[in-house]
């Protein structure tokens, strides 16, 4: 039996209600703080699609009020499972914005774990859509999606930190470096920890992302990464990103 469920973020950027509107509302926008490749038909009743690793979702856009209001569904499968999301944008004083979003729709058996998967991932990328709008607002990203499944959490977690250059503790704030062959260096700073599910790392050209799905829903790691360099060549980062990814030394 399908499970109703309805979620509610609520976040202060530091942007315009237009600059927030072209980061929800377009595919190259979200694309820079979200997971996957989006793309949206700029009209009521028009598609938005999502595409993560070779699957696409389609939904149906229910509400288009630019820089106000943006909402979209998918259609109900069999199971009676079914997404819907709605973005409320309210410009602010000293050129600030706040974004409300309601994520609702019909979550089938294990709902609890997909629940609370939900919670913890818009924490994470609403602050990476801050992230963008502060540091990278208007540009275009190339974006990475790797994924190793099977891994164990304690031994992702301990390697990646080596990796990264950090100790055991981490801390927003720390500085991180990363060299490895194959991959442009990486030198930034940790700028989001909720450990052992999210670390994020903000450079002068990139949010790369490191995420952990637990043993309930497959125990993957997963880097999700957005590039501003440059000439990126989205493809190939994302290929060399997995061949890193299948050799990090998880024990």
């Amino acid at each position: 039996m399908g499970h109703e469920f309805e979620l509610q973020k609520e976040i202060t950027l530091a942007a315009s209600p237009e600059d927030v509107w072209d980061a929800i509302a377009t595919g190259p926008g979200v694309d820079a703080w979200f997971m996957g490749r989006s793309e949206f038909e700029p009209r009521e009743g028009g598609s938005a699609t999502f595409t993560m690793a070779g699957q696409t979702e389609m939904s149906t856009i229910t509400g288009w009020d630019p820089a106000k209001r943006l909402a979209y569904r998918t259609e109900p499968g069999e199971d009676g499972k079914f997404m819907a999301i709605e973005y409320l944008i309210e410009g602010r004083g000293g050129g600030s914005t706040v974004l409300r979003l309601v994520h609702s729709g019909v979550l089938g058996d294990d709902w609890e774990d997909e629940f609370e998967a939900m919670k913890t991932g818009w924490d994470m990328y609403l602050h990476t859509l801050g992230q963008y709008l502060v540091h990278f607002r208007g540009r275009h990203a190339g974006t990475v999606t790797a994924f190793r499944p099977g891994i164990p959490e304690e031994g992702f977690w301990t390697a990646l930190k080596r990796q990264l250059g950090l100790g055991d503790s981490v801390a927003e704030g720390d500085r991180v470096s990363l060299s490895a062959e194959g991959l442009a260096p990486v030198e930034g700073v940790v700028d989001y920890v909720d450990l052992p599910s999210f670390l994020g790392v903000r450079t002068d050209d990139g949010l790369y992302r490191f995420i952990y799905s637990g043993v309930e829903r497959g125990s993957v790691g997963v880097c999700g990464h957005h590039l501003f360099a440059a000439g990126i060549d989205a493809g190939q980062a994302e290929k060399t990103w997995q061949a890193w990814l299948n050799e990090l030394p998880v024990g």
